[in-house]
Protein backbone atom coordinates (compact mmCIF):
# COMPACT_ATOMS: atom_id res chain seq x y z
CA UNK A 1 0.00 0.00 0.00
CA UNK A 2 1.51 3.74 -0.92
CA UNK A 3 1.34 6.37 1.18
CA UNK A 4 -1.30 8.42 -1.22
CA UNK A 5 -3.78 6.03 0.03
CA UNK A 6 -3.76 6.84 3.64
CA UNK A 7 -2.48 10.24 4.01
CA UNK A 8 -5.01 13.07 4.74
CA UNK A 9 -5.29 15.47 1.52
CA UNK A 10 -6.15 18.57 2.72
CA UNK A 11 -3.06 20.06 4.53
CA UNK A 12 -3.67 23.85 6.42
CA UNK A 13 0.07 25.82 5.96
CA UNK A 14 1.39 28.78 6.84
CA UNK A 15 3.80 30.63 4.73
CA UNK A 16 7.40 31.70 5.93
CA UNK A 17 6.24 35.66 6.11
CA UNK A 18 3.05 35.27 8.37
CA UNK A 19 3.98 36.45 12.07
CA UNK A 20 4.11 33.68 14.66
CA UNK A 21 0.75 35.20 16.23
CA UNK A 22 -0.83 34.17 12.76
CA UNK A 23 0.41 31.04 13.06
CA UNK A 24 -1.17 30.47 16.64
CA UNK A 25 -4.05 31.48 16.12
CA UNK A 26 -3.98 29.52 12.89
CA UNK A 27 -2.90 26.16 14.74
CA UNK A 28 -5.84 27.22 17.43
CA UNK A 29 -8.30 27.56 15.21
CA UNK A 30 -7.79 24.57 13.56
CA UNK A 31 -6.63 22.78 16.73
CA UNK A 32 -3.18 21.51 15.70
CA UNK A 33 0.21 21.62 16.91
CA UNK A 34 1.83 21.73 13.89
CA UNK A 35 1.72 24.01 10.63
CA UNK A 36 4.16 22.71 7.31
CA UNK A 37 5.84 25.82 6.18
CA UNK A 38 5.15 26.38 2.55
CA UNK A 39 6.48 29.18 -0.59
CA UNK A 40 3.75 28.88 -2.22
CA UNK A 41 3.68 24.64 -2.70
CA UNK A 42 6.86 23.97 -1.94
CA UNK A 43 7.81 22.80 1.89
CA UNK A 44 10.47 25.23 3.59
CA UNK A 45 10.33 23.63 7.05
CA UNK A 46 7.73 23.09 9.75
CA UNK A 47 6.29 24.88 12.65
CA UNK A 48 5.09 23.31 15.96
CA UNK A 49 3.76 25.29 19.21
CA UNK A 50 6.67 23.30 20.80
CA UNK A 51 8.73 25.55 18.41
CA UNK A 52 6.29 28.77 19.07
CA UNK A 53 7.17 28.17 23.15
CA UNK A 54 10.68 26.82 23.80
CA UNK A 55 12.40 28.93 20.98
CA UNK A 56 10.48 32.06 20.41
CA UNK A 57 8.81 32.31 23.69
CA UNK A 58 11.58 31.22 25.73
CA UNK A 59 14.11 33.93 23.97
CA UNK A 60 11.70 36.63 24.34
CA UNK A 61 10.37 36.83 20.84
CA UNK A 62 7.56 39.04 20.09
CA UNK A 63 4.95 36.85 18.38
CA UNK A 64 3.55 39.76 16.78
CA UNK A 65 6.44 40.71 14.80
CA UNK A 66 8.56 37.80 14.80
CA UNK A 67 8.36 35.73 11.57
CA UNK A 68 7.81 32.17 11.09
CA UNK A 69 10.77 31.73 8.65
CA UNK A 70 13.05 32.52 12.06
CA UNK A 71 11.31 30.05 14.23
CA UNK A 72 10.42 27.28 12.05
CA UNK A 73 12.68 23.64 11.49
CA UNK A 74 14.20 24.05 8.05
CA UNK A 75 14.73 20.62 7.96
CA UNK A 76 11.85 18.87 7.71
CA UNK A 77 11.40 14.52 7.45
CA UNK A 78 9.53 13.29 4.47
CA UNK A 79 8.42 10.38 2.18
CA UNK A 80 6.99 10.66 -1.11
CA UNK A 81 3.32 9.90 -2.26
CA UNK A 82 4.48 6.74 -4.22
CA UNK A 83 6.25 4.94 -1.23
CA UNK A 84 5.51 2.24 0.96
CA UNK A 85 3.40 2.31 4.12
CA UNK A 86 6.41 0.09 5.74
CA UNK A 87 9.10 2.44 4.44
CA UNK A 88 7.33 5.58 6.08
CA UNK A 89 6.62 3.50 8.99
CA UNK A 90 10.58 2.82 9.22
CA UNK A 91 11.35 6.35 8.61
CA UNK A 92 9.28 7.41 11.63
CA UNK A 93 10.63 5.08 13.89
CA UNK A 94 14.39 5.87 13.01
CA UNK A 95 13.60 9.64 13.65
CA UNK A 96 11.23 8.92 16.07
CA UNK A 97 8.09 11.25 14.80
CA UNK A 98 4.40 11.41 14.96
CA UNK A 99 3.64 12.68 11.86
CA UNK A 100 5.60 12.36 8.70
CA UNK A 101 4.52 15.07 5.48
CA UNK A 102 4.11 13.91 2.28
CA UNK A 103 5.40 15.01 -0.99
CA UNK A 104 5.48 14.42 -5.14
CA UNK A 105 8.13 13.85 -6.68
CA UNK A 106 8.34 17.30 -7.82
CA UNK A 107 9.24 18.52 -4.32
CA UNK A 108 5.54 19.67 -3.61
CA UNK A 109 3.56 18.94 -0.39
CA UNK A 110 0.19 16.97 -1.15
CA UNK A 111 -0.41 15.20 2.26
CA UNK A 112 0.81 14.42 5.78
CA UNK A 113 0.31 11.10 7.65
CA UNK A 114 0.17 10.10 11.00
CA UNK A 115 0.86 7.30 13.47
CA UNK A 116 -3.53 7.14 13.33
CA UNK A 117 -3.39 6.99 9.97
CA UNK A 118 -1.21 4.00 9.79
CA UNK A 119 -3.36 2.23 12.45
CA UNK A 120 -6.75 2.87 10.66
CA UNK A 121 -6.40 3.19 7.18
CA UNK A 122 -3.68 0.03 6.71
CA UNK A 123 -5.73 -2.14 9.70
CA UNK A 124 -2.29 -3.12 10.37
CA UNK A 125 -2.04 -2.97 14.22
CA UNK A 126 1.13 -4.87 14.84
CA UNK A 127 2.41 -1.81 12.32
CA UNK A 128 1.07 0.89 14.07
CA UNK A 129 2.14 -0.75 17.67
CA UNK A 130 5.59 -0.87 16.46
CA UNK A 131 5.96 2.53 15.47
CA UNK A 132 4.30 4.03 18.73
CA UNK A 133 6.33 1.68 21.03
CA UNK A 134 9.59 3.29 18.75
CA UNK A 135 8.54 6.93 18.03
CA UNK A 136 7.85 6.68 21.96
CA UNK A 137 11.55 6.06 23.43
CA UNK A 138 13.23 8.71 25.33
CA UNK A 139 15.46 9.85 23.11
CA UNK A 140 19.42 9.97 24.30
CA UNK A 141 19.72 13.19 26.61
CA UNK A 142 21.70 15.81 24.80
CA UNK A 143 25.60 16.55 25.99
CA UNK A 144 25.54 19.39 27.96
Amino acid sequence: MQLREIMTLDVAVTRPDATLAEAAEQMKALDVGLLPVCDGDYLVGMLTDRDITVRAAAAGSDPTTTLVVDTMTPDVVSCYADQEVEEAARVMQQKQIRRLLVLDRDQRLVGIVSLGDLALQTGDQQLAGEVVERVSEPSAPKPS
